[in-house]
């Protein structure tokens, strides 16, 4: 019975550990992108993003000045999906982890049948 308690309540502190994260705020960092020649080109990534629940929303772009709406957001876990759409572009899908005050992964964008890839590393402003 004792192991029983233990397991609910362990379970119960890890799904309010999970339940507590919130991405909300300001991350800053970097991104390289792979395009379809095997070329890379680096730069710098900005996303302000506001979670409600499991729902994302807010804005990203290479920096504060050319932000792009965020039309789909969402977060399990640690896991974060996002999708882009700057202007007159194709949108941009991301597969992002959150780790700590990191947020890392891939973005994918897909533009007159060539396929360019991304990976993000942003850091929480503080």
């Amino acid at each position: 019975m004792k192991t029983l308690l233990f397991l609910v309540a362990l379970a119960m502190v890890a799904f309010g550990a999970v339940a507590d994260t919130d991405v909300s705020g300001k991350w800053s960092g970097a991104f390289n992108m792979t395009a379809p020649d095997g070329s890379v080109r680096e730069g710098t990534a900005v996303a302000v993003l506001k979670q409600s629940g499991t729902e994302i929303t807010g804005t990203a772009g290479p920096n504060d000045d050319e932000q792009y709406q965020i039309t789909k957001g969402k977060i399990e876990g640690e896991k974060i999906t996002l999708e882009v759409q700057p202007n007159d572009g194709p949108v941009i899908k991301l597969a992002l982890v959150l780790a700590g005050d990191r947020i890392k992964g891939d973005a994918v964008m897909e533009r007159d049948g060539e396929k360019r890839t991304a990976k993000l590393d942003l850091g929480r402003v503080k």
